[in-house]
């Protein structure tokens, strides 16, 4: 297949054009004019800004994809573009999407009202009926993070668009929390400095701890949306795409401490109690546990990274590279000493 990527040098990119490589398709990359990032052998790059696709259209369209594999996509209008440059071109578009579409989400982030919506979430679990998960100042942090969001990110008008084009067939991957060397959010870094510091132990906010929601590891995700990509009965349908077993955070953290060497405690607080470095803010009675066994099923999808080996190469390279910038008062171990001293535990 003629297959082009777009946001092949990020996170997952790169990991998604070394498989389709390596499986033999004729890839090509759509690459900022001033990035610096290298593509493997053999990947032609076109030169433009995903939020100025039009601008590129003509070098997009020379190329004439089978399939547009775009893993960056933030809103409504960046869909409806991406749609309008390669209809009547590409036979497909593979839209990475994101688990905040659901209802779910907006449960926990308090946009939506009733009672949690039954777990795990599937493909036909109810959405969110309000847009905009995020506020705008926070939206502003993340584009600081990933420089493809715009202000009107949100996932939802994606997917209506990427799958109610008529003549352009679409698919949607529906992606969980990432974690794997590379991550940007260093989702694993502040519960390991703490068992790398010999922390004897930590403290968790006790609804948070007990919180269920889908992981992936970054190769894994890769291989999950290669396969998509290549596979043509993937038209038209919506896939979650998450580890089969869905950890509560206290399970996730007591994994991480048997890779990393850790033998302390892990002890559940209420919040009130917690100094407000520790606070999570959120409904945690709704859970966020995932199904992905339709796109096991119907694509015959496995993930290729054992776990422990994923989690293993994730804390090596957190070692290796903590964040450049840490919020202050993350690691205020005098005041999570004085919460553990008045539950007993120090």
């Amino acid at each position: 297949m003629r297959i082009l990527i777009i946001g092949g040098t990020g996170f997952i990119g790169p990991h998604v054009v070394t498989t389709l490589i390596d499986q033999g398709h004729d890839v090509a990359a759509l690459v900022r004019p001033t990035s610096s990032a290298t593509l493997p052998p053999g990947v032609q790059r076109i030169a433009g800004d995903r939020r100025q696709l039009e601008n590129s259209a003509a070098a997009l369209r020379a190329f004439r994809p089978d399939v547009v594999t775009d893993l960056i996509l933030s809103s409504g209008t960046q869909a409806r573009t991406l749609m309008h440059v390669f209809r009547g071109v590409a036979h497909r578009v593979v839209a990475l999407s994101s688990m905040d579409v659901y209802r779910a989400l907006g449960l926990i982030h308090g946009i939506e009202d009733g009672p949690p919506d039954p777990v795990p979430l599937r493909e036909n679990s109810p959405l969110r009926t309000r847009l905009q998960t995020y506020p705008p100042a926070q939206i502003e942090v993340l584009k600081g993070v990933f420089g493809w969001l715009d202000d009107d990110y949100d996932k939802i008008p994606v997917e209506r668009a990427i799958l109610g084009d008529s003549d352009l067939a679409g698919t949607v991957l529906r992606l969980p929390m990432i974690y794997g060397p590379g991550d940007r959010l260093h989702r694993m870094y502040p519960m390991l400095k703490r068992m790398d510091d010999r922390r004897r132990a930590i403290p968790m906010q006790q609804n948070w701890a007990n919180w269920r929601s889908p992981r992936g590891y970054v190769e894994n995700v890769a291989a999950a949306i290669a396969l998509a990509t290549v596979t043509t009965r993937a038209a038209g349908h919506t896939y979650n795409v998450a580890e089969s077993q869905s950890f509560s955070e206290i399970e996730w953290a007591a994994l991480i401490a048997k890779i990393a060497g850790w033998h302390g405690d892990l002890v559940p607080i209420p919040a009130e109690h917690l100094p407000p470095s520790l606070r999570v803010p959120g409904n945690f009675e709704q859970n966020l546990s995932a199904d992905s066994s339709r796109i096991r099923t119907e694509l015959g999808y496995a993930e290729p990274v054992p776990r422990s080996k994923a989690m293993r190469q994730t804390i090596e390279w957190e070692r290796a590279n903590p964040p450049a910038q840490v919020p202050a008062g993350q690691f205020d171990y005098e005041a999570e000493d004085q919460v553990l001293g008045e539950v007993g535990t120090v």
